[in-house]
């Protein structure tokens, strides 16, 4: 349980009392926040605890809610742009309030209908929950707590030449090499990925599949995982095509191959003209 009230972030809190309103929820300092009528369950019960996000709602008051936005504090989400007006913007994040982007964290003027990755950050003034479009200052260099191969989470915030620029666990630059995806790809998606080279400026190269010796395991892994799912044999084998293999197994020829030869080595499969079949 929450030690205090913390707005903008996941809070689990001591259901306390109710009223005609709805919950009362407390933290162990005691202080309380009001979660609506609209927001409770059969299962809540008085002394029971739940999750809930806190922020500010239409009427300025502090409330608890058991939808979580798309970003909590500290997070970055892909947003639309629902409101305009002189002293700033509003997106839709998921909650009945729309998330505020005061001009001054806008890099561009924004456009009602425009999408773009923002920062949820807590505006250290006002104790509020606003969006980001600046987000340079939040990027972390120091990458000594990483390593090669590593699995990661990003979201992708731009195309360029070169490949999709990533924010990686909402902290680090990184750069996806067009070379490195195969599938679709687009702005504002959340997806997993590997380390595949840590630079020397605290940019991070990112593989959408681990490299080296950790893909040819994870390989390993899917063939066996298919075969057993096909009773133990099927017509696949090192003369497959690259089309056939990447249907079936979701792998590369070259890895496919690789797999192959180590599940044979190992006496887990046989491998002929014929295909492959579990031992």
């Amino acid at each position: 349980m929450n030690q205090k009230l913390v707005i903008g972030e996941k809070n689990r809190l001591e259901i306390f009392r109710q009223t005609d309103n709805g919950f009362y929820l407390r933290a162990q300092d005691e202080n309380e926040v009001l979660l609506p009528n609209q927001y409770i369950t059969p299962s809540m019960k008085i002394g029971g605890e739940v999750d809930v996000f806190l922020y500010h709602d239409s009427e300025d008051r502090i409330v608890a809610v058991t939808t979580f936005p798309q970003a909590i504090v500290g997070e970055f989400g892909y947003f639309e742009v629902v409101d305009v007006a002189h002293f700033g913007a509003f997106v839709d994040w998921g909650l009945p309030k729309d998330l505020f982007v005061p001009k001054s964290m806008q890099k561009i003027p924004f456009k009602v209908g425009m999408k773009t990755v923002l920062r949820v950050c807590k505006d250290d003034d006002t104790d509020r929950v606003v969006g980001n479009h600046k987000y340079t200052q939040y990027i972390n260099k120091d990458t000594q707590n990483l390593s090669k191969n590593q699995e990661v989470k990003f979201i992708v915030y731009k195309e360029t030449e070169l490949g999709f620029k990533v924010i990686v666990e909402n902290q680090y630059d990184g750069l996806i090499f067009h070379s490195e995806v195969f599938g679709p790809l687009r702005t504002g998606d959340k997806k997993s990925g590997y380390i595949k080279l840590i630079r020397e400026d605290g940019k991070l190269d990112i593989a959408l599949r681990p490299t080296g010796e950790a893909n040819e395991n994870l390989a390993s892994q899917k063939v066996m995982e298919v075969l057993t799912a096909n009773n133990g044999k099927m017509k696949y084998h090192y003369k497959s095509t690259p089309e056939e293999i990447n249907l079936m197994f979701g792998l590369s020829r070259k890895i496919f191959k690789k797999a192959l030869t180590s599940l044979s080595e190992s006496g887990k499969i046989t491998v002929d003209e014929n295909g492959i079949a579990l031992k």
